[in-house]
């Protein structure tokens, strides 16, 4: 997914779109999105950013969904497996 295929998009703007006073109504249910899983993974991204509108804000049903990442490099799978071994 090179940066020329969104080059229409402000990433930056849909970062800043906080989950917290958004109104739900404007935001994408993802559990009814519809992505043909046979596409190559470049595709189905596309597809994905296409249909949710906001990869950083979107619901899932009926609960809203606020997506950041860190700066410091830990994959979520390592933040998980930490989360877990604290338990």
């Amino acid at each position: 997914m090179g940066n020329s295929d969104f080059s229409h998009i402000d990433f930056d703007a849909l970062k800043k779109v906080d989950v917290r006073t958004v109104d739900p109504d404007t935001l994408v249910d993802i559990s009814k999105l519809d992505i043909d899983t046979t596409l190559p993974k470049e595709e189905r991204m596309k597809e994905f950013v296409r249909q949710v509108r906001n990869p950083y804000c979107f619901k899932v049903g009926k609960i809203s969904v606020g997506v950041s990442f860190s700066s410091d490099g830990v994959s979520f799978e390592q933040r998980m497996e930490h989360y877990l071994h604290t338990l």
